[in-house]
């Protein structure tokens, strides 16, 4: 199993940043290619699901990931104020062997940190060639991030 994580540091306040999860974010994150259709977003709490189809002009690959888990941690000694929710994948691309991805909005007093912690294991042992494009494709919604929660 391998894990990425990437952090961004935004303005916004952690719950403001969380409501502003919404479908037309999921768009707007999603690379340029391949083409990403959604065919369903229901949110980002407990049993939602998210179904799209990755054109990828050539073939098309289904992806869906239910939500295993939300949640929101106040402030206490160990941690700091926290909303998160964890997206698990139930049918993935064929590259893929198995997917979660924790999606965490930490507050940091004066805005917060959109961390996207990943854990994935590819096919055909392809897991260090998937690495880099899972991580290309994660760092291009860093600037995207910054535009939307300032």
């Amino acid at each position: 199993m391998m894990r990425l994580t990437l952090k961004t540091a935004v303005k916004q306040p952690y719950k403001q940043v969380f409501s502003g999860f919404t479908r037309d974010l999921f768009l707007r994150l999603a690379p340029p290619f391949p083409r990403v259709v959604v065919e369903r977003f229901d949110g980002c709490r407990t049993g939602d699901e998210v179904h799209i189809v990755i054109d990828a002009l050539l073939f098309k690959q289904r992806w869906t990931s239910r939500i295993v888990e939300d949640g929101t941690v106040e402030h206490d000694d160990v941690f700091r104020d926290e909303v998160y929710f964890v997206d698990e994948g139930v049918e993935l691309p064929v590259f893929l062997n198995s997917w979660q991805h924790r999606h965490s909005i930490v507050s940091t007093g004066e805005g917060s940190v959109i961390i996207d912690d990943i854990r994935f294991s590819a096919r055909w042992g392809l897991d260090l060639v998937v690495y880099p494009l899972l991580w290309l494709q994660f760092a291009y919604r860093k600037p995207i991030y910054r535009r939307v929660f300032g």
